[in-house]
């Protein structure tokens, strides 16, 4: 089982996170620490980027149904980027791109919060 790592970096004000290893019910609380610091510090504008993550439980995919109307409600948003085949088959099943902006590529995604839809 692969080791669940978060990385950040700030561009402008959006901040783009970067998930590696497996998000399960024993590491989705690293990832809502994450987030509660991300509000705590006023950021609203995130991108996550799944490029490294390697599974997702249901657990996992709840820390993003628990944040995403905060983001929201602060004129922020959680954009998608960077899923493998796999996981975004996960995502899509449950009806996500419905609710989330899921892009290929995290450039992409940072473009996202500069359109008007």
């Amino acid at each position: 089982m692969d080791e669940f790592s978060i990385t950040d970096k700030k561009q402008e004000d959006i901040t783009i996170i970067s998930l590696n290893g497996f998000l399960d019910a024993h590491t989705s609380s690293i990832l809502e620490k994450k987030f509660e610091d991300l509000l705590s510090s006023g950021s609203y504008k995130i991108v996550v980027n799944f490029s490294g993550l390697t599974y997702i439980s249901s657990a996992g995919l709840g820390v993003f149904m628990a944040y995403i109307e905060n983001m929201r409600n602060n004129n922020g948003d959680i954009k998608l980027c960077g899923m493998s085949d796999k996981i975004f088959n996960i995502f899509d099943m449950l009806g996500f791109p419905v609710l989330f902006n899921i892009t290929k590529d995290e450039n992409e995604a940072v473009t996202k919060f500069n359109q008007i839809d």
